[in-house]
Formats: structure tokens, C-alpha cells, sequence
């Protein structure tokens, strides 16, 4: 419990331990942001990390005056981290296969694991694009791909281009919005906000799955 409420609280305060991390370390926190934005794409178990907000964070971070952060460098290094995450997520739920399904693998949460086939089923291939706006969904969509064994040249070149526009979007709202004077006063406010409406597609997924399972049992 004490590891949520401090993930909680990172995530919250993400502009804060940025900065800190930032000061200590400079131009290496490009590292440590390929890192959690790799851990986040490219493995399953991991779909609770920061990654809408930490962009926005980064890219705000980066607009300020004498930032150890260069606007195009962790442009493109945050998008090879994205596509480079969703490729092994890919090639991990290709080896699994099936069995993800079964509850066999003990480390995969079926749960998620279903939301992500609903939006499979509405969406069709462009999940490897829209499953980059929403969180838990963007983690597990590739390795979904991975187990339906999804064609891997459509995959890829979806992949790339969801990576790509995941990283601009987030990026560039931070670079734009994150120093106006109320957002830099009410950032965890504004965290919050973009957390939720990332949520959202989730939430409605997950209401019109039960809807529908409701009505076949009826």
C-alpha cells in the first residue's frame, strides 16, 4: 500500500521529480524517460507507469529557458522508446500465444486482458493507433496483436505511427500549456485531469462489455 500511494504521489507531483531529477542528473534524464516509457509499451506487467503524463511533464520541462532537455531530442527519443516497447510486447504475446487467455500465465491479468480484446473487436487494427491515448489498453494491445498473430508489417507500421503521435501529442501540450502560469500553479490538478480523460475510453469500454454480456445471459 505504501508503494501506491508514493506511485500515486510521483505521478501527482511527476513535474516536481522531474525537475529534481533533472538538476541532479541533466541531459542523463533523457535516459531515465526512454526507460519508463520502454518498461510502459513493452511489458505487460507493467501498465500502471505515468506515461500520458510524464510527456506532458517532460515537454513542459523542456520549454523552460536553460532546460538540459532538448525539445527534438526527446522527441525522437521517446518515440523509438514507444516503438521500440510496443515491438517487444508484440513478440512476447507472439511466443505466449493462446495461453494468455487460459489464466495460465499467472502474471497476466485476464481482466485486462478482456477490455483490450473488446476494443480489438470495435476497432480493428487501428488499436495499435487509438490503444496509444488510453492507459492499461495501450500496454496490453500490442501483446494482444502478439497472441491474435497480427501480421507484423501492418503491426509495425501502426505501431509507428501511434508511437510517433502519442509522443508529438503529449510532448507538445506540455511545451505549450505546462508553463502558463495557472497550470505551473495547479499542475497536479492538471496531471489529474489528463489521467481522467485518458480513463474515459476505458470506463466506456468496460461499461458497454458489461451491457452486452448482461443482455447474452438474459
Amino acid at each position: 500500500m505504501d508503494i501506491l500511494f508514493k506511485l500515486i504521489d510521483f505521478i501527482l507531483h511527476i513535474d516536481s521529480y522531474l525537475e529534481g531529477i533533472i538538476a541532479q542528473y541533466g541531459a542523463w534524464t533523457l535516459a531515465l524517460l526512454f526507460l519508463i516509457v520502454f518498461i510502459e509499451t513493452g511489458l505487460v506487467v507493467m501498465p500502471f507507469l505515468p506515461g500520458d503524463s510524464l510527456l506532458f511533464a517532460a515537454g513542459a520541462l523542456a520549454a523552460r529557458p536553460g532546460s538540459a532537455l532538448d525539445p527534438w531530442l526527446l522527441f525522437g527519443l521517446l518515440s523509438v522508446a514507444a516503438v521500440l516497447g510496443d515491438t517487444v510486447n508484440y513478440w512476447i504475446g507472439h511466443r505466449i500465444g493462446a495461453k494468455a487467455y487460459t489464466g495460465e500465465v499467472k502474471w497476466i491479468k485476464k481482466e485486462y486482458m478482456e477490455r483490450t480484446h473488446v476494443f480489438f473487436e470495435k476497432h480493428g487494427g487501428r488499436t495499435i493507433f487509438l490503444a496509444r491515448f488510453v492507459p492499461i489498453i495501450r500496454t496490453f494491445a500490442p501483446f494482444v496483436a502478439g497472441v491474435s498473430r497480427m501480421p507484423y508489417g501492418f503491426f509495425i507500421r501502426w505501431n509507428i505511427i501511434g508511437g510517433i503521435a502519442w509522443v508529438a501529442v503529449f510532448t507538445a501540450l506540455g511545451w505549450f500549456f505546462g508553463n502558463i502560469p495557472f497550470v505551473q500553479k495547479h499542475f497536479e490538478l492538471v496531471i489529474l485531469v489528463i489521467i481522467v480523460i485518458s480513463f474515459i475510453p476505458v470506463v466506456i469500454e468496460a461499461v458497454k462489455a458489461r451491457r452486452e454480456m448482461r443482455k447474452a445471459q438474459a
